[in-house]
């Protein structure tokens, strides 16, 4: 069983939660000392000139990050038209935290059915979401909420002006959502 890899995959799968080293020690079930060697390892190939992505350590969590180096290459995906266009995906996250804020991660994907990390990431990235604050649930978990950028998006004045959900129920019933009058910009 390759350690390096499953703490790869590890680091892949928790996002921007990050791992701490004794978290990393107890997932692995291996010592402190192995655990940082296995990190070091890891560390060390990521930092290869034909990797694009490294590990950080960043609020006493070691996550996957992207190179600073490459961080024009990044603006200009997010800077792309085509980027800008939200998936379904997206307004679904979208309309979860919109409608549920503050909210973590973890209800999203409840109410989702799925993980919705890498959504919440792009939201964020796009700036139609940010971390408001932490939650009082254990571990401390984000609290995401929309932004102003959110209601410029879209049109709106405030929240108050998001459709009811009533409203969206009977809508639901005549026609789908995404042929409503609500159309993405």
């Amino acid at each position: 069983m390759n350690k390096q890899a499953i703490l790869e995959g590890l680091l892949f799968v928790v996002g921007d939660e990050g791992l701490s080293l004794d978290e990393i020690k107890k997932y692995l079930e291996i010592s402190q000392e192995e655990a940082q060697q296995i990190l070091n390892d890891l560390q060390q190939e990521y930092s290869a000139e034909n990797r694009g992505i490294r590990i950080s350590l960043l609020g006493g969590k070691f996550k996957l990050t992207t190179k600073k180096e490459h961080k024009d290459f990044y603006q200009k995906f997010f800077q792309n038209e085509k980027s800008n266009i939200l998936s379904a995906a997206a307004l679904e996250t979208l309309a979860i935290i919109a409608y549920n804020q503050p909210i973590t991660r973890a209800e999203v994907d409840e109410a989702r059915g799925i993980a919705s990390v890498n959504m919440i990431r792009k939201l964020v990235a796009k700036d139609l979401i940010k971390v408001s604050g932490k939650s009082s649930l254990p571990g401390k978990p984000n609290l995401y909420r929309t932004t102003s950028y959110f209601l410029d998006y879209f049109g709106l004045t405030d929240l108050n002006d998001l459709p009811t959900l009533e409203n969206l129920k009977d809508e639901s019933e005549e026609k789908e959502l995404f042929t409503s009058t609500y159309k993405e910009m």
